[in-house]
């Protein structure tokens, strides 16, 4: 099937209606069998909601055909989000995702199971941080990403941390819709337990929306304010007013997440993506070089300074 990710190849089983789901690194830095170990139970976990393929089978690591292993799943026969007309269907499919029963937290493993996710996700944004001094950024966009992710460090609410099981990589490329306009996520490499607050900022931010070439649309302040209350109507009423008080200080960390990856690609892509087609690089590369432009930055980050 046609590349469209970063860290997968997908090869359709003939008719069968499975597709096999192939590594090309693990994005979380594990050995092939802890990689496929922690992708099959996630795509475990998350198909109770409906909204996710299901995992049919392990392909172990093999050396000589398959040195990252593989996973077979069923698959999804749809098309790319519309944007801003998908949101709904998108926002629908995170509510079922994050409604799911919480299990005790000694039956969360392998899934990561941070104490503190927004603790976590701050220290991932600082480890990552580290690539802004290879990338060669102009001065005035370094001024502004210090300057946000010190606001980061500083402000966190005064609120409990609402937790479920969350996608993490959400952006809209990584879900399709089907004929009946429902949304399916169908990349599970990096669920986690967390703050489903992160997954509705990576599901809207224009560093997401913008990724993938088959979307990349930007959002109005309006189309993100209805993806938000379309998730909310559709989860229970005491988690949406507990995700509530962390929606805008999440937005600007999960921007931050993106955008000291992005720092790393910037620097790495052309190894970490050898053999992508050079239309698809293209693109990507241009989307890095436009959302570390400081006007770019100033236009996404005035969001939060408006409303925190």
């Amino acid at each position: 099937m046609a590349l469209k990710g970063v860290a997968h190849d997908h090869v359709r089983l003939g008719d069968r209606g499975l597709v096999a789901r192939l590594p090309r690194w693990s994005q979380q830095g594990l050995d092939p069998a802890a990689n496929l170990a922690y992708q099959a139970e996630a795509f475990r976990r998350a198909a109770p909601c409906g909204h996710t393929p299901h995992l049919v089978a392990v392909l172990p690591p093999d050396p000589d055909s398959l040195p990252m292993g593989g996973l077979v799943v069923t698959e999804i026969h749809g098309r790319p989000p519309r944007l801003p007309d998908d949101m709904g269907a998108i926002a629908r499919a995170l509510a079922a995702l994050h409604a799911l029963p919480l299990p005790p937290a000694a039956l969360r493993p392998p899934l990561l199971d941070p104490a503190d996710p927004a603790a976590a996700l701050l220290e991932q944004v600082e480890r990552q941080a580290a690539a802004f001094d290879a990338a060669g950024l102009d001065p005035a966009a370094r001024r502004l990403l210090d300057e946000e992710l010190d606001a980061a460090r500083r402000r966190r609410p005064d609120a409990p941390v609402p937790v479920a099981l969350c996608g993490a990589d959400t952006h809209p490329g990584n879900f399709l819709i089907d004929d009946a306009g429902r949304a399916w996520f169908t990349d599970l490499e990096k669920a986690h337990y967390s703050l489903p607050a992160i997954d509705l900022a990576h599901a809207s931010l224009p560093t997401s929306t913008r990724w993938a070439p088959e979307v990349d649309a930007e959002l109005s302040g309006a189309a993100v304010e209805s993806f938000l209350a379309d998730w909310a109507a559709a989860v229970p009423a005491d988690l949406a007013r507990a995700v509530a008080p962390w929606r805008v200080p999440m937005r600007r960390l999960t921007w931050l997440r993106t955008m000291t990856w992005m720092a790393r690609w910037r620097v790495d892509g052309a190894r970490l993506s050898a053999g992508m087609p050079e239309k698809l690089r293209t693109h990507l590369d241009a989307r890095v070089v436009d959302i570390f432009r400081p006007a770019v930055i100033e236009r996404v980050r005035g969001e939060w300074h408006l409303n925190g």
